[in-house]
Order: C-alpha cells, then sequence, then structure tokens
C-alpha cells in the first residue's frame, strides 16, 4: 500500500493520485500539481489515502505546492478566459460548418495547453478548427470528443430516483452496463425505467449486480423445468426477498416453494 493524495479539477468528477512531496495537505485545500499536460490547479479530496501500487501508475507525480492568492487570482482568470475561448471555438465551428456540440474549455494552470470536449454523431476533421484556434491563443489545442454519458458527467442533473447523478457527484469511471443486469435484478424492461438522464443504462444497476448473481445460485432458472410430487413444473419466478420461487403446473396451478422449508 503506498500513501497518496486524492486531487479533483476543475470540469471533472475523476480523482488523480499525487505523491504528497512532503507537503502537509488537508482536504479542500487547493494545489498546484505537475501533470502530463502541465500545471494544473486542483482541489485536495483526500490528503491521507492508502491505494494498492498495483492500482497506481508509477512513479506518481508530484503536488509542487500549496495554491497562494497569486495562483487563486491565475485560475480565476483562467476560468473566465476558458469561457471566452468556448464561446469563439463554438462560434468558429458554426463557420466551418462542423457538425459537433462543443460543451466545455479548459485552460491548464500555466496555459500551455487549451482543451476541448465536444459532442457529435460521427467523426470530426477538426484540424482546421485546431488551426484557427491556436492562432488565437498561441498554445496547444486539444480537441476531445466524449461521449453523452461523459456530457451528463460534466453538465450534471437529477436522475430518475431523485438524487443527483451518481456520474457527477461521485463515481470516477463508468463501468460496462448490460441489459442482463436489468434482468438479473427483475427489473421490467421499459426504456423510461432503465435509462439515465443521459439515454445510456442506468450505472446504478451496478451497484446490486453482484449480490443479486450470489443470491440466485441456488434458485432453479426462471424458464426450466423441475419435478414436484413426481409432476413436472415450470418455474415461473423468483422471490429473492422471500427465499421463494413460484412454478406453474401442468393444471395452471401455481405454487410457492421455499428454498428452507422451515421458513414456510
Amino acid at each position: 500500500m503506498k500513501e497518496v493524495v486524492s486531487i479533483q479539477f476543475i470540469n471533472s468528477n475523476r480523482l488523480y493520485y499525487f505523491d504528497s512531496n512532503k507537503i502537509e495537505l488537508n482536504d479542500n485545500d487547493k494545489v498546484i500539481v505537475e501533470t502530463e499536460k502541465g500545471l494544473q490547479y486542483g482541489t485536495v479530496i483526500n490528503s491521507k489515502l492508502e491505494i494498492s501500487e498495483k492500482k497506481l501508475v508509477l512513479p506518481l507525480k508530484k503536488v509542487i505546492r500549496k495554491a497562494n492568492k497569486e495562483d487563486l487570482k491565475q485560475q480565476e482568470t483562467n476560468e473566465k478566459d476558458s469561457k471566452k475561448a468556448l464561446k469563439k471555438a463554438i462560434k468558429i465551428a458554426q463557420e466551418l460548418d462542423l457538425k459537433m456540440n462543443i460543451i466545455s474549455a479548459t485552460f491548464t494552470f500555466d496555459r500551455k495547453e487549451l482543451m476541448f470536449n465536444f459532442l457529435a454523431d460521427d467523426r470530426i476533421d477538426f484540424r482546421e478548427l485546431a488551426k484557427k484556434l491556436a492562432a488565437i491563443y498561441k498554445t496547444r489545442i486539444e480537441l476531445r470528443q466524449i461521449g453523452i454519458r461523459d456530457k451528463a458527467k460534466e453538465i450534471g442533473g437529477i436522475g430518475p430516483c431523485g438524487r443527483f447523478l451518481c456520474c457527477s457527484t461521485f463515481l470516477n469511471d463508468f463501468s460496462s452496463v448490460s441489459i442482463n443486469m436489468a434482468k438479473n435484478q427483475y427489473i421490467a424492461l421499459n426504456p423510461t425505467k432503465i435509462n439515465g438522464a443521459c439515454g445510456r443504462l442506468l450505472c446504478c444497476f451496478n451497484y446490486e449486480d453482484e449480490q443479486y448473481l450470489e443470491m440466485k445460485k441456488d434458485y432453479p432458472a426462471v424458464g426450466s423445468s423441475i419435478t414436484i410430487d413426481g409432476e413436472k413444473a415450470k418455474v415461473i419466478t423468483h422471490n429473492l426477498f422471500k427465499g421463494s420461487y413460484v412454478v406453474e403446473k401442468s393444471n395452471k396451478e401455481q405454487v410457492e416453494i421455499f428454498l428452507d422449508e422451515s421458513s414456510k
């Protein structure tokens, strides 16, 4: 295990791990850190976190310093200029008739790079756009096409559960979600029930899928045939929380069977 500092950057909910560089840090401190893209301004989310070295890309980048007043002013300027750059990029993209929706722009702290995220249905040749933006801002331009789930993560919103979207509050990475997860959890396959604000399958299907699979191990599969009192019957449903399943006999009679007969 290695002690690290987890840091979050503006316009991102993902956590990144850094070497504290022997600097005394507390949660919510503002810091300047070294990254592959140059210096970045971030917020300390967890100042003392132990992570398995197998999950880290070593050697870790370091925290350079706690942010001071000058750093704060620089970051405020960067954020204002980023908003202006977003409007400028959208305007140029429209002039170039590019079928893309640019949703965010971010300067690195040292302004060595200006990054844009955009949505598009198809691949976009944005070379001319990048060239024009580089001529205006005199820095390296990065244009990154993101998915609809990334857009929901950046913009945020309210989920069908009535709470703020998981992706915009605490989820750092998107795990694969399949329709089988909904089936495993006996959720009606109604698009309005199983899709999130982004239009994709709800990320929360991941949370309990493993438990459902574990609970179902002792149950005969729905649709399979079993023998009861010498008579064949078809399994039509499970009730995991009662510890039972229902079968239908050839005469259409339905019978509830408990895994633990003592719980009848």
